[in-house]
This record gives C-alpha cells, structure tokens and sequence, in this order.
C-alpha cells in the first residue's frame, strides 16, 4: 500500500509490536525508524558473532553483514541499509543485496514514490553515483553534494574535473569543480560548486564561485548575467520553471529570480527560501537586523523575531507558512502564519502542513516525554517516542507513530 491513500486510515490505535525487547542473539540494537504508513518499524543490530543485520517488527533478517549503517525507509516502505560484505560495500533493501559492489557507499536517496534509490559511492580511487544499483559510466577524482530528481530519472551532484597538485593555487582559480548530471559533467568549470538543484524538465541549477570573490548561479552550466559578493542554494517555481536565490550586494542579502532582484537586499541574512506547488508564494527566513530572525512571504516580514529561526515549511497551495524558532536551541516554539504558538518546548521538529494547508502538526518534546501539536494543542497523550506525523490525504486525520514501555503503536485520530 504505497500510497497514503490506500493506508489504513481508521481512527484507533493499532498496536504493531508488543514488545522491543532484544531477540535472542543480538547483543543491541541502535535506534529505531518506522515506514511512512506506519505499519514497520525497523533497526540495525549487532548479533554475538559480531557482525550486523536488520531487526524488522521484531524479526531479525536471514543475511548478516561485516557491518551496516545508514538505515532509511524509502516512501514505499522499504527499509534500506548500506552493509559490508567481504570488505565490499552495497545497499541492502528488504534484505536483498545489490549485485553491484564498491570500496564505500553512502548518501542513500529516494525518487518521490520510493521505486528509485540512488546511493553515492567510490571505486578504484573514483567517485559516482549508483541508481537502482546501476552506477555512473564516468567516475571522477571527487563528489559531493549528490541529488536525485523527485522523480528519479536524474542524478546531480558536485563533482572535481581535474587533478590539482599539492598547493596548485594557479590551477584552483581558474576552476576544477562543476556539476555532472547523470554522470555527464557540465562544460563549465568553478572554483567551487555547491547544491545543485533540479526543476521540471532535468533543468539544474547550483551554487558557484567565480573567482576568489564573486559568486552566482549556474543553470545547466551557464552563468546568471550577475555577479554577486555571496549567494546561497537556489530553487525552482515549480509552476513557472523561474530560479529564486538569496543574494548579497553591499553587505546586505536579497532574493534574486533569474537574476533580477525581486526582493531588495535589506537584510542582515536571507535563505533556506521554498515556494508553493502553486508557485504563487515565496517564503524565507531573514534577519532584518543583525541576530534577529524572522520569517519573510513575498518579501512581507513577520512581526516577531528570535535569536533562531529554523524547518521552514509552505503549504501545498501556499495557504500556509509555518517555522520553528527557539533562544539558541532552548525554549523552541512554533510559528504559523505570523502567529506564535503558546508555549515552548524542550525540542520540536519540522512543522507538518495538511494538504490543504488548514492543519498543522508538530512534533514536540518536554521533560523527555514526546506528543504531537496539533493546530497549537498538544495530543490528548504523551509518549516516550514519537516519530513524524502524517495527514490523511484529505486533511482530516492525522497519523501519529509511537513508542511508550517498550510497545510500539500506531494512532489514526480525527483532526477535529
């Protein structure tokens, strides 16, 4: 049942494992993650023979490994670990090893409905990138910053075109980094590259510097007509195609689209900006002065401001912005639409906005004890885990994932 609409949507609780308690032979486990339905909760362990496998509602899988790390559920449910085998790494999936094998692997992606899985990884000295087990032809000296497009047809990442003798600084500035695009590196060549981006139509855009002191946007390898003193990670209108980056000119940072200024460079700091679907909204955390963050939408900013503003998040139909905000990660609370929410909390993750952009929920914690805010108002029960909620796809349930004395449950309750 991939689909949310398709999950179990009944209100109630559904308990799914009674007890964690270690199986026999596992010596410990790390922690636990569960499938976006709900319905699998999933954890590495060491067995006594030392070597590692994967617990999976509470039953261990048949393969052990030299070793394992990176546990991840893809949105279709899979639970996926990169394992060592006779000194070679891979990517488990549901207990199935890619035939593939490399020196390292890591960085494990998912396409937007989980059937397509992208891992970094390194071979032979080189570096690529390996989807649904089938790696890159080129490799090169070195990769990072890896992405794969929401719908799995392409990879990006950064990506050094040429080797650099020790202290080569001649060689540095006239650029060896760019961006390869399913393997096929872009004609332009950097001082550095940073966060490439994919857009409708494999279109990518990424970070650049120029030279020791200019920086813009590259978009599938060609420069915006400006140069600015720093910029950050761009993104695509998904409605329009148009790029979106925060700029700065003459201290001071901005948005540019397309390279033209849309937003007036007034601020202190302006980033991690994110439209609607719709393309209609554009928001953005800013600083209108200086250690003071706020939230900006279409370049209206919000009255209230803290030392740190952090997990923005914009509605489907940009019907709603919401943001976390704490005093230098103490007393964390949570804004929407430009209201603060009563209360504040020892912790609280990445607001979650309903399809329809009328709900809101958040997970929170406070005196180790975990539970969900919904519209502002804590669940009716507190937890000792609580893991991401969900909304059904008409906005009027909502999924909560828990763990409390060792049972691990599902709760489906009406967001009314």
């Amino acid at each position: 049942m991939h689909s949310p609409a398709l999950w179990d949507w009944e209100p109630g609780k559904r308990v799914i494992l009674a007890s964690t308690d270690l199986p026999e032979g596992v010596v410990w486990t790390e922690e636990p993650h569960v499938s976006p339905d709900g319905q699998t909760i999933a954890t590495l362990a060491r067995l006594e023979d030392e070597t590692f496998t994967a617990i999976v509602n509470g039953t261990p899988w048949e393969n052990s490994f030299e070793k394992a790390w990176l546990p991840r559920f893809s949105p279709d449910g899979r639970f996926t670990a990169v394992v060592q085998q006779d000194d070679e790494w891979t990517l488990a999936v549901d207990d199935t090893l890619w035939e593939e094998r490399f020196d390292y692997m890591w960085g494990t992606q998912f396409s937007q409905d989980g059937s397509v899985i992208a891992t970094c990884f390194q071979a032979g000295g080189k570096y690529g990138m390996c989807v649904n087990a089938a790696p890159w032809e080129n490799l090169f000296e070195n990769l990072n910053q890896s992405q794969l497009s929401a719908d799995g047809t392409s990879t990006a990442a950064v990506v050094q075109l040429l080797s650099l003798k020790p202290a080569d600084l001649d060689a540095f500035q006239a650029g060896v980094f760019g961006v390869a695009v399913n393997g096929q590196a872009w004609d332009s060549k950097f001082l550095n590259a940073w966060t490439p981006t994919f857009g409708a139509g494999h279109n990518v855009a990424a970070q650049v510097r120029t030279s020791l002191y200019d920086y813009s946007i590259a978009v599938n390898g060609k420069l915006w007509p400006e140069l600015y003193s720093c910029v950050w990670e761009p993104c695509f209108n998904p409605a329009t195609g148009k790029i979106a980056a925060p700029v700065r000119i003459g201290g001071k940072w901005g948005m540019a689209q397309d390279g033209q200024i849309i937003w007036e460079p007034v601020f202190y700091q302006c980033w991690q900006q994110a439209f609607s679907q719709n393309g209609q909204i554009l928001a953005a955390i800013v600083a209108p002065d200086f250690g003071e963050f706020t939230v900006a939408v279409n370049g209206k900013v919000w009255s209230d401001r803290f030392p740190v503003v952090t997990d923005l998040m914009v509605g489907a139909d940009g019907a709603c912005v919401a943001a976390l905000s704490s005093e230098n990660n103490r007393n964390w609370r949570v804004m929407v639409d430009g209201r603060v929410w009563e209360g504040t909390w020892d912790m609280a993750w990445k607001p979650v906005i309903s399809p329809r952009g009328n709900h809101v929920a958040v997970k929170v914690e406070r005196g180790g004890r975990q539970t969900i805010l919904i519209n502002g108002r804590p669940f009716d029960k507190d937890f000792d885990r609580v893991f991401d909620p969900v909304f059904s796809p008409d906005g009027t349930k909502l999924l909560i994932k828990a763990m409390n004395m060792g049972a691990y449950f599902r709760v489906v309750t009406p967001v009314a």
